[in-house]
């Protein structure tokens, strides 16, 4: 390589961006919680746009670059049997044992059939440390809004340079 080319591509990496520098994290990505608070009965869409928002957002961490989804394996088991919105950092110590670096909890909560949020936190492994953390709203409940707005937490919150 001529000195030229070096000092070019030295120039090249110091202007991208840190994150598509930095190796991918390992995450440990668990499945979204729903937490219905509207007096609203339970509808069994809303289930099968719950597992289809999980698919999306391990889709969109492995396709930034940024991480790199783990195989859950026996914490998957484990996280289910948990509150993990409310049980402070207990999906830590499973992250860990599935060999990750961070930990992605999220939950989407029904406020009514027009009014809903979907929720992410982003802790660091081993010590539970919140790294990223965004909420939006959606207006409709629908696989549109859903996706639509996991986007949109995904490309201002949690994979910008805006942490927490």
């Amino acid at each position: 390589m001529k000195l030229w080319q070096g000092a070019a591509l030295a120039v090249t990496a110091a202007a991208l961006p840190a994150c598509a520098r930095a190796a991918p994290q390992r995450a440990a990505v668990f499945g979204f919680e729903f937490v219905d608070t509207s007096l609203e009965a339970p509808r069994p869409d809303e289930k099968t746009r719950l597992v289809k928002l999980d698919g999306e957002l391990e889709d969109m961490l492995a396709r930034s670059g940024q991480y790199v989804p783990v195989d859950l394996g026996p914490a998957a088991a484990a996280a289910r049997r948990m509150d993990l919105r409310e049980c402070g950092g207990c999906d830590v110590p499973l992250a860990q044992n599935a060999g990750a670096e961070v930990s992605v909890t999220g939950w989407v909560q029904k406020v009514s059939n027009l009014i809903l949020n979907i929720n992410l936190v982003v802790r660091q492994v081993p010590d539970g440390k919140v790294v990223r953390a965004g909420s939006v709203d959606i207006r409709g409940n629908t696989d549109e809004s859903w996706s639509r707005g996991l986007a949109y937490l995904l490309r201002n919150r949690i994979l910008s340079g805006d942490a927490k």
